[in-house]
């Protein structure tokens, strides 16, 4: 038997629909179809690809968590 986990039913992170998404791009990817950005550029990654699906699904309005901060360069200007 599946055992619960204390502290109550949480609600899904992703929504069914993501998993769609996901699974159409990694095709498309396994196939070289799949293309990034502006550049056009074959996409070979696999993290990449993953990343691609998920943007699409957010602007398809289905339920993706935001993405995760991003660590800023520090802009450092040296003194002369």
């Amino acid at each position: 038997m599946a055992s619960k986990k204390a502290g109550g039913a949480k609600s899904r992170k992703y929504g069914s629909g993501v998993a769609k998404t996901v699974k159409k791009v990694m095709h498309e990817r396994k196939a070289g179809t799949l293309r990034s950005g502006r550049s056009k550029k074959k996409v070979k990654s696999r993290k990449q690809a993953v990343a691609i699906a998920l943007s699409e699904a957010r602007s398809a309005g289905k339920k993706v968590p935001r993405p995760t901060a991003r660590k800023k360069a520090r802009k450092t200007s040296r003194a002369a």
